[in-house]
């Protein structure tokens, strides 16, 4: 039988929302074995977040929940109790793998800090997730997802500088959080490269905000090297393009280069006002913006967002069509890959989820296990793996602790 390529590897995932259920439902979409621990009555505050399945608010039927925790064993336990701390600590022992998001201060005050667990087990990564890292000024800082994205300077866009009615806008759903819990996989995933040669475990400090600073590459190093902000780099490159309006939607336009202009020119009929002395190169063009702008948008606007798309391709000019979520859902390219896959779930039923978006020749990624009801695998956990009794679990339940 054909082995997933973290077969064997277990995980435990002591987190809530997006960042860092990403992170080990990763790690689940590759052959892991995944133990999330959620609050007692509670749970992971995911499952009070919709989208909800017919619009009715449901723990047990919250879209954003479902999808980050397939492939998961769930459970639940409150570590801030005593036995609770214990019994924790017992899952740490035969964990591979701790993927944590608390403050730096609770795990530290709770004697759950990396340097009181590897004690318990020397071999153990600890991937904490937090939303400035573990020391600095921000440190216990708490923080959402638009905090994050405000914070990275993720949301200036290279605009003219003279544009008055530029807002900083945050981007749709949860884009810093999956970032981050990207990037705490792809750390995870090196430290376990380097323990099966060594032998030896260690820790991962994920900052939310510095994982979202280093996806603006070229334009988080302009200010410190150059003096540049966005608006001043925008001023510079100048070219018309971005987000546009057409007929049916939305296109990204590229025009950057002179040679993806003619092409755009090329795929516009080559109009007459396009010949213009004061739109022949790039800087001249970006000064005399409003000349053209009106021809571009009622041009745009008798098109389609596939008219313009396959057009602008077929002549060189780099041009992308905004896709709804229908059109996703629709998508022969998406099908032609079976990019979404149907798994049954208890109480939400039968829904379609998209799969991992990487394809192995000898190791696949195999969806299994739908998001675990609340404490559905608790009797699988605490009797099978921890020895504990059912009348144990009773008492355990009734006191709080699981």
């Amino acid at each position: 039988m054909i082995k997933q390529a973290l077969e064997g590897l277990k995980v435990l995932e002591y987190c809530d929302f997006v960042s860092g259920p990403y992170c080990s439902k990763l790690l689940g979409d590759m052959g892991a074995e995944v133990i999330k621990i959620e609050k007692p009555g509670l749970g992971d505050k995911a499952r009070r977040r919709g989208p909800f399945l017919n619009n009715i608010p449901h723990p047990e039927k919250s879209g954003l929940f479902l999808y980050l925790n397939i492939n998961k064993l769930g459970i639940t336990l409150n570590p801030e109790t005593h036995t609770g701390k214990k019994i924790l600590k017992e899952l740490v022992k035969e964990t591979d793998v701790l993927i944590e998001d608390r403050s730096p201060k609770e795990m530290k005050d709770m004697g759950l800090d990396y340097e009181s667990l590897r004690e318990i087990n020397p071999s153990l990564i600890m991937t904490s997730v937090t939303p400035f890292g573990q020391n600095g000024t921000h440190r216990d800082y708490k923080a959402y997802d638009i905090n994050m994205y405000y914070g990275s300077g993720m949301i200036y866009k290279p605009l003219p500088p003279d544009d008055e009615n530029h807002q900083p806008m945050k981007g749709a759903g949860h884009f810093g959080d999956y970032t981050s819990g990207l990037t705490a996989a792809m750390a995870t995933l090196c430290a376990q490269y380097v323990r099966e040669n060594t032998g030896g475990g260690q820790y991962i400090d994920i900052s939310k905000q510095e994982a979202l600073i280093a996806l603006l590459r070229v334009t988080s190093v302009t200010y410190p090297n150059y003096g540049l902000s966005d608006f001043s780099l925008a001023s510079i490159a100048g070219a018309m393009g971005g987000l546009q309006r057409c007929k049916d939607g939305y296109v990204m336009l590229t025009t950057a280069e002179e040679h993806q202009w003619q092409a755009f020119i090329k795929l516009m009929g080559d109009p007459e006002w396009a010949k213009d002395p004061d739109l022949q190169d790039i800087f001249s063009r970006a000064n005399n913006y409003h000349k053209f702008e009106p021809y571009i948008k009622k041009w745009l606007m008798n098109h389609t967002k596939d008219e313009i798309y396959q057009g602008g391709q077929a002549l060189g000019c780099p041009v992308a069509t905004i896709s709804t979520t229908e059109d996703i859902a629709n998508s022969k390219q998406m099908k032609a890959r079976d990019f979404f896959v149907e798994i049954e779930h208890k109480e939400a039923g039968r829904l379609k989820y998209p799969q991992a978006p990487y394809r192995f020749s000898k190791s696949p990624c195999v969806t299994h296990r739908p998001a675990p009801l609340l404490g559905e695998h608790n009797e699988e956990i605490y009797c099978k793996h921890l020895c504990y009794s059912k009348d144990d679990l009773v008492k355990l339940a009734e006191s709080g602790i699981i």
